[in-house]
């Protein structure tokens, strides 16, 4: 169920269109979702910067056979989550950039959905996998390949002591998956905490996690997980000014988003304390680093240190 609020825009209001209005919707769950009434983009954007790389001429199928086969055969979500009125049918990226079918190239700010931390096709990456393609794809952990144990130690020496053991995975649902469990024998607890409105996976374990209306289900799962308020400084009841430690005093509201749940900026020491008083109780603490690992963040190589 939604309700909508209508607001002229104007000074102060942090949407571009002059002149022209938004909607504000609210769900029942409280999660903000925002629709433009613009009729028209605006007419004074800035020019892309240029690009010395040519991508190849597209040949494939037509649009009109990429929307029917997205409606017949592709999971029902593909068409809940294109939420474009004209979706943009990619076919190439170099780096930064992507282009659509028809040649036309975009500027990629969302980093493929905050998984390409060092853009599309990057040479050297692009360089690296094609070499293991044409050395060896795939054996057992019963065999020792040498690839793996130099990763692994490679990918261990950027942890901060203790950690230093590395499971590999094939998904962040299954590494989540792992963690539950391991978490659970290990302090021989049950119950696991996750903030509302986040998304740790579609798993029937790590669905007990994500606390996002849109990839929930009617069917019971995930036991055991408890989902509480998330501490957003710039909506909620603490809120900008009303947050004592909040990095940024403001009653202004933001729309930014980066990952599934948005793009949220905890207060200050928020994790350190509450880490201390998980684990005081018992208790461990599980940091999902699918979009803010590998560096992401710009400050540390995973997110979890930006709050020590």
């Amino acid at each position: 169920m939604y309700k909508a609020v209508f607001r002229p825009a104007g000074r102060g209001t942090p949407f571009f269109g002059c002149g022209q209005s938004w909607f504000k919707f609210y769900s029942s769950s409280g999660t903000l979702c925002q629709k433009s009434a613009l009729n028209s983009p605006p007419t004074h954007l800035p020019e892309m910067p240029p690009c010395d790389f040519t991508p190849e001429e597209y040949k494939g199928i037509s649009k009109d056979q990429m929307m029917q086969i997205r409606r017949q055969n592709c999971n029902p979500m593909t068409m809940k989550v294109t939420s474009y009125k004209r979706p943009v049918f990619v076919c190439q990226g170099h780096m930064q950039w992507l282009w659509d079918v028809d040649g036309k190239r975009y500027l990629d700010l969302f980093a493929g959905v905050a998984t390409v931390s060092v853009g599309h096709c990057h040479p050297r990456v692009t360089e690296a996998a094609v070499k293991q393609l044409k050395t060896l794809w795939h054996t057992t952990n019963i065999y020792v390949y040498p690839t793996i144990h130099e990763y692994c130690e490679k990918l261990a020496s950027y942890l901060p002591d203790p950690l230093k053991v590395i499971y590999l995975t094939n998904s962040g649902s299954e590494a989540n998956d792992l963690a539950m469990m391991m978490a659970r024998l290990h302090t021989g607890n049950y119950d696991i905490i996750t903030f509302r409105n986040s998304y740790h996976g579609g798993s029937p374990q790590s669905l007990g996690l994500t606390s996002n209306a849109a990839y929930k289900f009617p069917t019971p799962g995930g036991f055991g997980c408890t989902n509480t308020m998330c501490p957003d400084v710039f909506r909620g009841i603490w809120g900008g000014s009303h947050c004592r430690d909040s990095p940024v005093q403001t009653i202004r509201e933001c729309s930014c988003h980066k990952g599934v749940g948005g793009a949220v900026q905890y207060p200050r020491n928020y994790l350190k304390e509450a880490y201390k008083l998980v684990r005081e109780r018992g208790g461990v603490c599980i940091a999902d680093e699918v979009q803010t690992g590998f560096g992401r963040t710009g400050s540390h190589f995973w997110g979890f240190q930006g709050h020590e």
